[in-house]
């Protein structure tokens, strides 16, 4: 009869007795060598003896019997032959092999990652190719940093919880240097007229528009290497660099003797060229630059129109070409024009650019055109902004998103804390923020847990908080301990403070300066299990609303406790969703799904959304989704999916006013595919399988397949793991385009 024996890792392999002979045989070599070794005999009776032990427990119960357990038996056995030095060394022998497990585990991992025949690695981040060396040198960083953060830097009950999908520690393979944070909003205004250093070399004020962009795409470069999160800066900062190159040019036409007219002229001709050149340099340099991430900046640009009065003009300049360079795309390696996945552009809607009759409503046109073809930019209501703000925080200052979809809260701070250059006294300030991470909540597994008893729900649900809190804390105070020296981009030269040489950033983490984020994700299913609705229903969506409610109380509790900025962030959870559905699934049967609500599946719902699979209109959904919006201050973005709109701008028109009206941050969902087999720029597929073919030659190659997709804020381009895939196959059309196809 064949035994099974529970391996450390869970696993169970067939019982060898002849493994424990070998153990046997082997500690008593090493005593060999001091001519103390027991006889081969004596060797004979310990094994039998000890396998006579390991067969009554198999007899006894089979299914609990495992390595650690036979080897109690070995040293049991040893000691009744009164082998006791024999004994001692066994001990010693286990405890070794203990050692050496727990100080090497990595290489399996790594060696998955060089032989590039992992799933998991090439469908870890769908911006990032896990076969070239970079992205592998940065990966095998981060398999290290997770290693020591797992066994040396977290508790065991967050380790266990983040392994089992009760909650997800973001970004683990970053934490183990204590000076990496997360999101930020970059001071580029500060560094660009004051001065900044790169790498040890100053750089000074620039005085043209085209050195200025340069410099940027210089500063977003060193900035995203010397943190993990997103990157967002504003094209307000670069606008008076417009003004310049102009005054040069006009005082280089007046040299000439030419009439004002004339001046005029010439100088707005060169101009538009230098715009040009410049919008087209920082485009090819974001896109080109790899950080040490392994990857292009994570950028985002923001264009609102609404931040300067002097340079708005000059603003608007900026804008247009941006979105119009943008619309035309990037050329592929055939030199096809396709959607490049950064930056990616956040468009504000406000008074001065929403109606047809304003001012700057080309720009809005010129927008509307972008999105139809190349997924960019996002939408910001700057009308439901400054009505949220002021009703939670009696401000009406807007905060631009920072990274795919992380918000700011109001900075509470009343001193220069960060030392900036261009700090106000009495303006609130937003440029030079950051966030400090991110832990996740699964909210699915709070429910299932409960068995649908919500006075159980509601206790499980506080015990998460708290353990999601701890881990938080974990993050901040892992942050605290940094000084400016370990980034001094970051904390000596204006991306985010000034501070001194050694001088702590710890002051930046207090007083609502930076965020701490309390993430969510799957209320869909935690919804529906508890009510036996969807959160589009009345009854459904009160739960969900409590449920948002009481993460706000909680992040405001500790707030007050703590004078951290604790606030509710709807998690972009491009891999996690995967992990989450595959956690559910081992906790609480293969078919949890199912008997939830019929659909099978290996992914839960981001955030708050209406799940991809529901039927609902574009417009009903966002007016339901920015209910739940509202009460995810750290971040948050709501979309639609849509057909293709290229020859419908009126309807993209249409729900950007209505986003304007109704919800804070939302984006339009389009396809924009290419196969490179055949010349195909339709919609690239999905089969059954969860792979990608041409619809047009079966092309299956996603080495000659160029797909773009929304995949949770931001757009990705390598493709995604079996969970996300199917997520973007189930995905269904909100908006009606039947006439315009």
């Amino acid at each position: 009869m064949s035994y099974k024996v529970k391996k450390r890792n869970g696993d169970y392999v067939n019982y060898n007795p002849e493994k424990i002979l070998k153990a046997i045989r082997g500690a008593n070599n090493s005593l060999g060598e001091f001519g103390k070794a027991v006889p081969e005999r004596k060797v004979q009776d310990i094994y039998e003896d000890a396998q006579k032990e390991v067969l009554k427990l198999f007899a006894e119960d089979s299914e609990s019997v495992t390595v650690e357990k036979i080897n109690d038996i070995v040293e049991v056995a040893i000691m009744k032959n009164d082998c006791y030095l024999l004994a001692k060394v066994f001990i010693e022998y286990r405890y070794e092999h203990k050692l050496i497990r727990q100080s090497n585990t990595t290489d399996k991992t790594i060696r998955e990652l060089i032989d590039g025949d992992s799933e998991y690695w090439n469908t870890e981040n769908s911006n990032k190719n896990a076969k070239v060396v970079t992205t592998q040198r940065d990966y095998i960083a981060g398999i290290s940093s997770t290693d020591i953060t797992r066994r040396f830097l977290l508790t065991d009950d967050i380790v266990k919880a983040h392994d089992a999908g009760i909650l997800h520690f973001h970004d683990a393979d970053y934490f183990a240097q204590k000076s990496l944070h997360n999101c930020d909003l970059v001071n580029l205004e500060d560094m660009l007229q004051n001065g900044t250093n790169i790498n040890g070399v100053m750089i000074n004020k620039p005085h043209r528009f085209q050195t200025a962009v340069t410099i940027a795409a210089q500063i977003i470069t060193a900035v995203s290497s010397s943190q993990y999160g997103g990157v967002s800066i504003t094209l307000t900062h670069l606008a008076p660099f417009v003004r310049d190159s102009k005054k040069a040019l006009v005082k280089k036409y007046q040299a000439r003797g030419l009439s004002e007219e004339q001046v005029e002229q010439f100088a707005m001709e060169d101009l538009r060229k230098e715009i040009v050149d410049g919008v087209q340099t920082f485009q090819y340099q974001v896109n080109s630059m790899a950080t040490t991430n392994g990857q292009a900046p994570f950028l985002s640009v923001c264009m609102y129109l609404g931040e300067t009065d002097e340079y708005k003009e000059e603003l608007a300049m900026l804008i247009e070409e941006t979105l119009k360079q943008r619309t035309q795309g990037m050329q592929n390696e055939k030199g096809v024009w396709i959607t490049p996945a950064f930056p990616k552009l956040l468009y504000v809607l406000e008074e001065d650019n929403v109606h047809p009759d304003s001012k700057y409503f080309y720009l809005t046109e010129l927008a509307a055109k972008c999105t139809a073809k190349r997924m960019v930019p996002d939408y910001i209501s700057e009308k439901v902004m400054k009505q949220l703000k002021h009703s939670a925080y009696g401000t009406d200052d807007c905060y631009p998103c920072m990274g795919c979809r992380s918000f700011l809260t109001p900075d509470r701070t009343t001193t220069n804390v960060a030392k900036s250059l261009n700090y106000v006294e009495g303006k609130p300030k937003y440029y030079g923020r950051f966030n400090q991470g991110v832990v996740t909540i699964s909210l699915p597994d709070v429910a299932l847990s409960s068995g649908g008893d919500m006075d159980e729900f509601w206790k499980i649900f506080d015990e998460r908080l708290e353990l999601c809190h701890k881990a938080m804390r974990m993050r901040h105070e892992r942050l605290r301990l940094a000084t400016s020296d370990v980034a001094p981009i970051l904390w000596q030269y204006g991306a985010l403070a000034r501070l001194g040489k050694g001088e702590k950033i710890e002051p930046l983490l207090y007083g609502g300066y930076s965020t701490l984020s309390l993430g969510y994700a799957g209320l869909y299913e935690c919804v529906k299990y508890m009510t036996g609705v969807s959160h589009t229903h009345e009854d459904g969506k009160g739960f969900g609303l409590a449920v948002m409610q009481h993460m706000n109380d909680m992040c405001n509790k500790w707030k007050a406790e703590e004078d951290i900025d604790y606030s509710v962030y709807g998690t972009p959870i491009e891999s996690t969703t995967y992990k989450f559905a595959k956690c559910l699934k081992k906790r609480f049967g293969k078919d949890v799904f199912i008997k939830m609500d019929g659909r099978d599946r290996d992914y839960i719902t981001n955030s708050y959304h209406v799940p991809v699979f529901e039927e609902i209109d574009a417009f009903t959904k966002l007016l339901l989704e920015a209910d739940f919006q509202k009460l995810s201050p750290g971040g948050a973005v709501s979309y639609i999916e849509t057909p293709n709109l290229t020859n419908n701008i009126e309807a993209v028109l249409e729900v950007m006013h209505f986003i304007y009206d109704n919800i804070m941050y939302a984006e339009l969902n389009t396809k924009s595919d290419y196969c490179q087999a055949c010349g195909y720029d339709g919609e690239i597929l999905i089969d059954d399988q969860m792979n990608w073919f041409c619809p047009n030659c079966g092309n299956r190659d996603q080495g000659k397949l160029n797909v773009a997709r929304r995949t949770c804020g931001y757009i990705g381009t390598q493709f995604w793991n079996k969970g996300r895939t199917q997520e973007i196959k189930e995905r269904v059309i909100h908006l009606d385009n039947k006439d315009y196809e």
